[in-house]
């Protein structure tokens, strides 16, 4: 079914990566396009370098499979800046924004825009909005 959607234009993420179900086998059976670190990981990234080492694998994994990655449930500046290091190539989470409506999504993208705010929007911000 997945492969299906794939050819239909359908993206897939494996959420929660490293916890749970997730399985490293579910990278061979299905046609993913990212891995989403769970938050765990995230939580105590600045604290632990366990934390740090298993998101640098991550990535490092993702990359040679061509996935990209997404640091879920990001919380301050470190949560932010430790994954980037690592080569995590998206951000999410509360530092960026608490979830909202998409006409609320649209609206403040658009009084961006008009106040000239558009190039002072950090990429990890976009990607966390739109992805």
């Amino acid at each position: 079914m997945l492969q299906n959607l794939r050819v239909l234009g359908v993206r897939a993420s494996l959420d929660d990566f490293g916890t749970g179900y997730s399985s490293l086998s579910y990278l061979r059976r299905f046609p993913f396009d990212k891995i989403k670190i769970d938050k765990s990981f995230i939580d105590d990234v600045a604290a632990r370098e366990e934390s740090a080492a298993i998101i640098r694998a991550i990535v490092a994994l993702a990359d040679a499979l061509g996935l990209t990655t997404t640091a879920e449930g990001a919380e301050s500046h470190e949560q932010v800046a430790k994954p980037r290091e690592a080569g995590c190539t998206q951000i999410q989470g509360y530092v960026v924004s608490r979830p909202r409506p998409a006409e609320e999504i649209a609206a403040m993208f658009a009084r961006r825009l008009d106040v000239g705010e558009a190039a002072a929007v950090p990429a990890a911000k976009v990607h966390a909005l739109a992805g």
